[in-house]
């Protein structure tokens, strides 16, 4: 794992999607003086749960649930690429999309959603999680590195940029498990902002600190501790 990170991107499907898998670990992040940038592929409009806002209102309220969601944990900027929730794909345009914002940012790290299946638990193996996750792959090898491809970046006046270390939410091999016990509060508040996928949740802390406290168990941190979970690829 790399040390001296500057600047982070995380790229994700959804709204939401970067708060349930990563909130606490990027507070941490920020709190250290990290830059972080969230690209959201989606503005999230298949989702939600009262079938009393308009489905033309769910893509605008979705993304100023995430902006706000962000500013819990320190991150104010919050891009959307507007592809269509439930029909991602990892097609060459995503990949090119991807690579546009990687060379504009010019992380040291991202973060992305596995491109594998999970075969214990269906959710978080959606198809547009497992696109994203793929086109982000390629878009950090090779795509943002090499300065031939997608030559209209360049002509944009983007110029070639190299990652150093990918992380991968969840999987599929965990290697590395951040104890976020003492950001716990702000990964809530930002889950809490989306209250268009949350609010119909009962006790949505006493489900989060099971899955995050089953997690740090796994990963050998202690009974009372929350964690987080990836695996780390470097990419450099």
């Amino acid at each position: 794992m790399i040390d001296d990170v500057k600047r982070a991107l995380a790229v994700m499907a959804h709204p939401d999607d970067v708060d349930f898998s990563a909130a606490g670990t990027i507070a941490t992040w920020t709190d250290a003086g990290v830059e972080v940038t969230y690209l959201m592929v989606t503005d999230g409009d298949a989702g939600g749960f009262d079938e009393d806002v308009p489905r033309s209102e769910m893509a605008p309220l979705r993304r100023a649930e995430q902006v706000a969601a962000a500013t819990c944990v320190g991150v104010t900027d919050v891009r959307f690429l507007g592809y269509p929730d439930g029909q991602v794909e990892p097609t060459l345009g995503l990949r090119r999309d991807i690579a546009r914002v990687i060379r504009q940012v010019r992380p040291d790290r991202v973060v992305i959603p596995s491109p594998e299946r999970n075969y214990q638990r269906l959710a978080p193996g959606h198809p547009d999680h497992r696109a994203v996750g793929s086109a982000a792959l390629d878009a950090v090898y090779p795509d943002a590195r090499n300065p031939y491809a997608f030559p209209e970046l360049r002509a944009e006046g983007h110029e070639a940029w190299t990652v150093r270390e990918v992380w991968i939410s969840g999987g599929p091999a965990l290697d590395h498990f951040v104890d976020i016990t003492g950001v716990f509060n702000r990964k809530l508040a930002a889950l809490r902002a989306h209250a268009s996928q949350t609010a119909h949740h009962d006790d949505l802390e006493g489900m989060l600190r099971g899955w995050l406290g089953a997690t740090a168990r796994r990963g050998g941190l202690g009974d009372d501790r929350l964690a987080e979970a990836f695996q780390i690829v470097p990419a450099a």
